[in-house]
């Protein structure tokens, strides 16, 4: 059995049923993955994608998009690497209220055991164990 690319777009005709044509064959396919009759492979920017789409053009809330996402990126047929890293990514997107790009910036220092970050972006500072330091002159 060969692996595919899945895109951005496929997530998001299954997770909006906006094109009803589209949303019953990205059914059908993540049926398949889930049988374990297929298998796919996608990419941390094709999620990023899909959580900034949802949100800014679907308006749906933090919830609904880790309840949605977080089901089809747990099929067995998916791979994505560090895919353990988005349950602790959906954890802080949706509990401190950061951007989802934050938030798994955050859950990958956590994983790498890196606690301190320079950055202005004062959304780390919601986030426990995150350090957030900021460049000195000189």
């Amino acid at each position: 059995m060969s692996t595919c690319f899945l895109d951005t777009n496929i997530l998001l005709r299954f997770l909006t049923g906006d094109d009803k044509q589209k949303a019953q064959k990205a059914l059908n396919l993540f049926m398949r993955i889930e049988r374990g009759e297929e298998k796919v492979i996608t990419s941390s920017s094709v999620i990023f994608e899909a959580v900034f789409t949802l949100q800014k053009m679907y308006k749906l809330s933090r919830e609904e998009i880790r309840d949605k996402i977080l089901p089809i990126i747990s099929l067995r047929g998916v791979h994505l690497a560090d895919k353990g890293l988005y349950y602790r990514a959906f954890d802080i997107y949706v509990n401190k209220n950061v951007s989802f790009v934050d938030a798994y910036n955050a859950a990958f220092m956590i994983s790498e055991e890196i606690f301190n970050i320079y950055s202005w972006d004062t959304g780390f500072d919601k986030i426990e164990g995150i350090v957030r330091l900021e460049p000195e002159e000189g």
